[in-house]
């Protein structure tokens, strides 16, 4: 039975869908890539955080990402993570699927079909079982909710530095005026070329990604008083409040789950 043991396997194998499981230590970088095929990276232990020119995600257990094909994409994982990842030829799935990246919710059917869809051959019988198991999955992915779990990155170098920045220390407490000094921009200038290139003001985008750098402790062990404040929040009861808010249950729920 043969599974396939690379990437490049995978990409070029005459089936709609290929699946492969994968585990990378803490730590771990993959430089910008990209695949002739869609991908969905579904982590199942850990979390990644994937950045595109676009856009940044976390992703932790429970979700995953889905990159359309040729989309240059690096990883970083955040603490020893492990993932299964489907590479999908889209003109062949025979299913209209998500055009831009997005992060979706895994429901535990999905998983489960997930998880077998790595069991199988890599040239699986199209006709019989293991070639219907691939066809549910495809019909659930176009059944499984969005998540607002992404960070839009600008385009202009100076803008997109500070992102990079604020990405690598989260927990940075330096105001806009200072920030607008180390880019060398008026302050009126970075706020207005921040909206326009990123949807939101400067202190949404740097909110939305201490949500996120919490999620993202939470998840690999540390407690929520101690993600909230490596994250940037002034307390934990901010930190809860805005969580809940987003992801529709407490940190603490969320922790234990």
């Amino acid at each position: 039975m043969h599974r396939g043991t690379t990437t490049a396997d995978h990409q070029t194998v005459a089936r709609p869908v290929a699946a492969m499981a994968l585990d990378y230590k803490a730590s771990t970088f993959e430089p910008p890539h990209a695949h002739p095929r869609a991908q969905l990276l579904h982590a199942t232990s850990g979390v990644m955080q994937i950045t595109t020119a676009a856009a940044s995600w976390i992703i932790p257990p429970g979700r995953a990402l889905w990159l359309p094909a040729f989309t240059v994409h690096d990883v970083r994982c955040r603490g020893d993570v492990s993932f299964r990842t489907l590479y999908i030829d889209e003109a062949t799935a025979g299913v209209a699927l998500p055009k831009q990246a997005q992060v979706i919710a895994v429901s535990d059917l999905l998983t489960e079909l997930i998880l077998e869809a790595t069991a199988l051959p890599l040239e699986y019988d199209r006709e019989g079982r293991d070639g219907r198991v691939m066809t549910l999955i495809l019909d659930e992915l176009q059944r499984m909710p969005v998540l607002p779990l992404s960070l839009v990155m600008p385009a202009d170098p100076r803008l997109r530095r500070i992102c990079a920045a604020l990405l690598e220390h989260p927990g940075d407490q330096s105001d806009l005026d200072r920030w607008a000094r180390r880019a060398g921009m008026a302050r009126r200038t970075l706020t207005r070329r921040f909206r326009a290139e990123t949807g939101l003001g400067f202190g949404e985008w740097r909110q939305q990604l201490r949500l996120l750098e919490g999620l993202s402790r939470i998840v690999t062990g540390q407690s929520v008083t101690g993600a909230a404040l490596d994250a940037g929040y002034h307390s934990p009861s901010a930190f809860t409040a805005a969580f809940a808010s987003t992801l529709g249950a407490p940190p603490s729920k969320y922790r234990s789950r």
